[in-house]
């Protein structure tokens, strides 16, 4: 299962047809198996927000091959559930969780003054993106758990897609919401303790609430995603 060979797909300039065309087929346990036959571990970057439901993508790496880091970022704003529920996923899968965050002087700038409210794209800027940048340039594929029912911009991504500099991968991407529910269930995962309170979409305190999908966050703002994706 965790053979590297090269099959020819991992060129200089991936095929992106050819990568969607083949992983569309596969189940997501067949696709992360398969991935790691057609690049090497080194070449992957996995995150995870360990948020309303990551165990689901978590479960199915830890399955496959619980070696692969993991990177969590840290933004200084989670809730202290999400903060616990990292732990205990961490040990329940035997992951290599590797947390990240932006400078001491610059996340206390976004807390000084209460960026968040003025300008959350900054603030999710500089607590997020910036350090994921700072990583983001060592690898190939960048792996996350998106799904296309989670907002109209999910809609429109593919399994495989070049963005920024780095071809991103969603194995989750066309996995419905009740199917990722009955797989939660089927498999016994532990959901996050704030999705039994109303949150579908679990992100920063100061800009999460209660909500169906993605609505909860960024509260009263068109703003739906962090930037990371974008």
């Amino acid at each position: 299962m965790m053979s590297h060979s090269n099959t020819g797909i991992q060129t200089k300039k991936l095929d992106l047809k050819s990568l969607n065309d083949k992983y569309k087929k596969l189940s997501v346990y067949q696709r992360v198996e398969h991935l790691y036959q057609d690049f090497e571990m080194k070449d992957l970057m996995l995150t995870s927000s360990f948020a309303a439901t990551s165990a689901f993508l978590l479960k199915v790496f830890s399955d496959v091959n619980n070696k692969q880091p993991v990177y969590f970022i840290d933004t200084g704003y989670h809730f202290k559930e999400t903060l616990t529920y990292k732990e205990y996923l961490t040990q329940l899968y035997e992951l290599n969780v590797q947390s990240i965050r932006a400078p001491e002087e610059k996340h206390k700038d976004t807390s000084d003054t209460s960026m968040w409210t003025k300008d959350p794209n900054k603030c999710c800027h500089i607590n997020k993106v910036e350090p994921l940048d700072i990583i983001k340039k060592d690898y190939k594929i960048w792996i996350s758990g998106l799904m296309k029912w989670q907002s109209d911009y999910r809609e429109s991504l593919n399994f495989f897609e070049q963005r920024n500099g780095i071809t991103k991968f969603y194995p989750l991407l066309d996995i419905g919401y009740l199917e990722r529910d009955q797989f939660i269930k089927d498999h016994h995962l532990p959901f996050h303790p704030l999705k039994s309170k109303g949150y579908s979409s679990i992100g920063c305190r100061h800009c999460t609430v209660p909500g169906d999908d993605r609505s909860g966050r960024w509260n009263n703002s068109p703003k739906t995603e962090c930037g990371l994706h974008l």
